[in-house]
Order: structure tokens, then C-alpha cells, then sequence
């Protein structure tokens, strides 16, 4: 019998942002299948299952697991976990938003995983920006570009995450006027954009009421039931930009919202 020790060990991100990559693409997969597509023993797989029902990510069926859309409001998986699904997607949405950057603009960059994406490809650009972002993993990547000038607003460092919330960061957003913002959300539904967490929430709602211009930055699988905290409405959101996984009844919602589409081809992974 395996030890409660060995079942507790944490699944590295990796592995566990490809086991739910590869159940994604079926709805359900098998141990043998997962196995020999990560390359790992089907004992080790089996454990990742376990974990990966018991946090709520799946459902297991004989012989494999099943992938489950979280119902709960206030489910949020890992920063890190966040970041490796949906990559490709992310990728190219990314791509697509840094071609709105304008030199010499002022941006808001929001924590999400996706608009990271659009930062690393507008610092190869040409641009001079001044970013203003409330993650510190965002903030040393635009401190690396020597033509950006950065401003981190202020407030505690978040559970779990190196994501900056609450006061004074909120405040000293209602002093500045920036050009741009990039935003992700939890969800999208309908006309409600949504946050699992409140103060997540609270520090994107000053985001957007700080720019000019607001884009949305979702790949298609946040298309999806609301998260606990609503931030805004989407008509207060300039452009939207997700890929061509999005759902007809989705994309049609947002074309009748009137709200600027743009969607991104994405190539399929091998």
C-alpha cells in the first residue's frame, strides 16, 4: 500500500498542465493513454488522478478520468497551472494585443496569464511604454526592456501568488489616466465579465476605470459560468480578442453586444 506521504507529494505543473491538456482535448482519458503520452508509469498517473479529482479538476470513470468545467464560484486553479494551459492560444492572443501598443503610450497590464503572453511579445518590439501592472512577474519582464518605464501601484502581495491587490493600490489607480489596459477575466457569461476573489476583482474594476481604451484578453475555455465577483459589464470594454475555439452561441452573444471582435486562428498542437 502506498504511503499517505507519497499520495501528498504535489504534481509538478508541467505534468499536470498535460495530463489536463490531453483529457481536454477528448473530455476523458485513460491511465494507460496518459501514461504513455507523458511518459510516466501508470502507478504515478493514477496518484495524479486522485489528487487532481480530490482539488476538483476532474471526475474519474473506470479506467481514467473525465475533465469537469469547476461549478464553483470561487474555484481558482494554481498561478502556475493557469499559465501552462491553453498555451498556444494565450500565444497567439498575446501577439495579437501587443500589435495594439502605440510608443510612448501608459498601460495598464493586469496579472492574467494571457496578457503576460501579450507582454513578452511587445517587449520585442520597438516601443517606449510606461507600464503599470500589479504582478511582480509582469513588472521584471517590462524591467528588463530598457525603453519601458514601470510602476507597480502598491498593496499586499496576494496568498499563493506574486500578484499585487488591495489599498493603496486601488486609490492611487483613481489618480492616473493611462491610454490602454489589458484584462483577462475568470469567466466571461454573457455580458458579465467575472473574478473568483474579490479583491482580484476590485483591483481589475480600477484598472479599467483608469483607461482610455480596455481590451480583453480570454482564450475560449473562460467562456464559461460566472466567477463569484462581477467587475464590469462588457460594453465597458473596448475590444475583445480570444481565439476560434470560442463556442458559436458565444461569439454570436459578443457580436450582438457590439463590442470589437477580434478572433485568432490558432494552429492545432500535434
Amino acid at each position: 500500500m502506498e504511503s499517505p506521504a507519497k499520495r501528498a507529494e504535489p504534481i509538478p505543473a508541467m505534468r499536470r498542465a498535460m495530463i489536463l491538456e490531453r483529457i481536454k482535448k477528448n473530455g476523458v482519458a485513460s491511465i494507460v493513454e496518459l501514461a504513455e503520452d507523458i511518459n510516466v508509469s501508470p502507478s504515478t498517473v493514477r496518484r495524479d488522478l486522485e489528487k487532481l479529482t480530490d482539488e476538483g479538476y476532474l471526475e474519474r470513470t473506470h479506467g481514467g478520468a473525465l475533465l469537469v468545467r469547476p461549478l464553483q464560484a470561487t474555484f481558482e486553479r494554481e498561478p502556475i497551472l493557469n499559465a501552462h494551459l491553453n498555451r498556444d492560444q494565450k500565444r497567439a492572443i498575446g501577439a495579437e494585443a501587443a500589435l495594439r501598443l502605440n510608443t510612448r503610450e501608459s498601460v495598464i497590464f493586469d496579472s492574467s496569464s494571457t496578457v503576460m503572453e501579450a507582454v513578452r511579445a511587445a517587449a520585442t518590439r520597438d516601443l517606449s511604454l510606461t507600464a503599470v501592472t500589479n504582478s511582480l512577474d509582469i513588472a521584471g519582464l517590462c524591467a528588463s526592456v530598457p525603453a519601458w518605464r514601470v510602476i507597480l501601484p502598491g498593496g499586499s502581495l496576494r496568498a499563493g501568488s506574486r500578484m499585487i491587490v488591495g489599498e493603496p493600490g486601488e486609490s492611487f489607480l483613481t489618480t492616473i489616466h493611462a491610454d490602454l489596459c489589458l484584462i483577462g477575466a475568470f469567466a466571461v457569461t454573457g455580458s458579465l465579465l467575472t473574478d473568483a476573489s474579490l479583491e482580484v476583482a476590485g483591483i481589475k474594476r480600477a484598472m479599467i476605470q483608469s483607461a482610455r481604451r480596455t481590451i480583453l484578453l480570454v482564450d475560449s475555455s473562460k467562456f464559461q459560468a460566472p466567477g463569484f465577483c462581477t467587475f464590469c459589464q462588457i460594453s465597458e470594454i473596448d475590444e475583445v480578442i480570444t481565439d476560434d475555439g470560442i463556442g458559436a452561441d458565444d461569439l454570436s452573444g459578443l457580436r450582438a453586444s457590439n463590442v470589437k471582435l477580434t478572433v485568432v486562428p490558432v494552429s492545432a498542437s500535434p
